[in-house]
């Protein structure tokens, strides 16, 4: 799994973070997420990439702790100024304690076969109180089944719907939103959740005007937690909160 993202490490903020689609997905998980982790708290980001939402959180005054599997990626998140580590989601046991709240980002959870197995040790990390928001590939996007269709693409259009699928030599799952909460329940419940992208297209539609891409995302601000409609979307984001 750690060579397939370092592959992806040099040009992933070209051909993610900075381009139009990036910008508007990670600006829907924000307005969401943001109000969740004020200045002064500590929070763990899970799956840190390149360190773009470590930066986001620390231009607020959060503390932030940063791991990610990838030894390249967090080489680009510490030369960012990002306190990151080379540590697995699945070893959150290392990770520490006594943070205010955590946040996992664009599918990191995605590639965690169980995500019951580190449910005991996300409660351990995080206080009392705390958030948990994480932004997961969902189980249908109707972009992608569509733009695959349309090209005659069948088995790709729908690669998500059995739940897993390889790419590479990675496996990625795609948990529904009641199969998340019953893995991270008793010690957190489900306090939201919202659609990412639900007009907005995943990253590989090209050839969409930024204008036309930032008006639908203004419609996504408008639907994007209503039940039926935050089903159809690329990402889904829901925000857990630790049980006292």
């Amino acid at each position: 799994m750690e060579a397939a993202f370092d592959s992806l490490a040099a040009g992933y903020d070209e051909l993610w973070t900075n381009t139009t689609v990036g910008q508007l997905q990670r600006e829907a998980v924000w307005r969401h997420a943001g109000p969740l982790f004020e200045g002064g708290h500590r929070v763990l980001d899970l799956g840190c990439g390149t360190g773009e939402d470590a930066l986001l959180l620390a231009a607020r005054g959060v503390s932030v702790a940063a791991i990610d599997s990838s030894p390249e990626m967090v080489r680009i998140a510490r030369g960012r100024g990002v306190d990151a580590h080379v540590l697995d989601i699945g070893q959150l046991s290392t990770a520490g304690v006594g943070f205010d709240g955590a946040l996992s980002n664009f599918g990191a959870m995605n590639c965690v076969p169980r995500l019951s197995d580190i449910r005991e040790p996300l409660a351990r990390a995080i206080r009392p109180g705390g958030y948990l928001a994480v932004c997961t590939i969902g189980r249908f996007c109707l972009w992608e089944t569509l733009w695959y269709a349309l090209q005659g693409r069948f088995r790709k259009a729908s690669r998500r719907w059995g739940g897993e699928a390889a790419f590479g030599g990675l496996t990625v799952y795609y948990p529904t939103v009641a199969e998340m909460r019953d893995a991270f329940s008793p010690e957190f419940s489900l306090e939201a959740v919202a659609g990412i992208a639900i007009c907005v297209p995943p990253s590989y539609v090209r050839g969409l005007a930024p204008g036309l891409l930032r008006w639908l995302g203004r419609v996504d601000a408008a639907i994007g937690t209503w039940p039926g409609f935050r089903a159809l979307s690329d990402h889904r984001l829901l925000v857990f909160r630790r049980r006292r």
